[in-house]
């Protein structure tokens, strides 16, 4: 029989346990799902880790649990329980961090599910053992997990500058690179045995993350979720994406104000303002 990890076994039945109960009940869901006002104005910091063990569907529960089966044995047994738990959940945190850094200005943004968690558990099992191949379903053939990984951070840099779908693009990717991080970082001879692997897929990843950071309007472009919440963006995205004129800007910040106060504003926004109100 296979070995399970004690810890992955209870991390599947919290999850099963939790989805089951925000299914059931929209309030529980509600209460604990990620969104980004709550998080930022209310200050409700539980969401970043709550809003990991609730789903959208019993399929979406599935492939993450599947996933998080089939990844998690070997890497508890080499890394140990504890270990595993703190990169189980620095993961999650990682991957709900980038996207509310994302999402900042969306106050309305919201996402569930073990993803960001689950990324970080694949890309530290790529980290941890070298040579190792990925498999897919229904497919009678695997690749390299080092090529495996780098077409995911390709493909999730691409979905966060698109954002033609519903998936959570910014955990996916966050989550996976906080992973491979607090991998190499508790298991440190992994650096020298793959470290080929390792930079191939963390250079890129940390790239796509500066950009995000310092050039955020570079990924912007095309997104259809910040098309149709132009009215949330700061004053730097609006510019870039030349979709408002300056009478435009000042009307949604005061409409911003009327639905969410004037505490909701940015430094930036509340300046901005304050110009426009001594120039009438």
């Amino acid at each position: 029989m296979a070995y399970i990890g004690l810890i992955n076994l209870a991390l599947i039945v919290v999850n099963i346990v939790v989805s089951y109960k925000g299914l059931k009940d929209h309030s529980f869901f509600d209460r604990y799902s990620f969104e980004v006002d709550n998080i930022l104005v209310y200050k409700d910091y539980k969401r970043l880790v709550t809003s990991g063990f609730l789903h959208v569907s019993w399929m979406h529960l599935l492939f993450n649990m599947v996933a998080l089966y089939m990844f998690s044995s070997s890497l508890e047994l080499r890394m140990g329980p504890s270990s595993f738990l703190t990169l189980y959940f620095a993961s999650l945190v990682g991957g709900n961090l980038l996207s509310l850094m994302i999402h900042r200005n969306h106050g309305d943004y919201s996402a569930v599910g073990a993803s960001g968690a689950v990324c970080g558990i694949i890309f530290a099992s790529i980290a941890l053992f070298p040579g190792m191949r990925i498999g897919f379903l229904y497919l009678p053939f695997s690749i390299p997990a080092w090529i495996y990984g780098l077409l995911y951070v390709l493909y999730s840099i691409y979905g966060i500058r698109s954002k033609r779908d519903n998936i959570g693009h910014e955990a996916h990717l966050g989550g996976a690179l906080i992973g491979m991080l607090v991998a190499v970082c508790i298991v440190p001879e992994a650096i020298a045995e793959n470290y080929p692997t390792i930079l191939s897929i963390l250079l890129p990843g940390a790239l796509a993350v500066y950009l995000i950071i310092t050039r955020p309007h570079m990924l912007l472009v095309d997104n259809q979720y910040f098309k149709t919440h132009i009215g949330d963006y700061d004053i730097d995205d609006r510019y870039n994406l030349g979709k408002m004129d300056r009478q435009q800007e000042i009307d949604f910040l005061l409409e911003k104000i009327h639905k969410k106060g004037m505490k909701s504003l940015t430094k930036k926004e509340r300046d901005t303002l304050e110009k426009y109100s001594q120039s009438v």
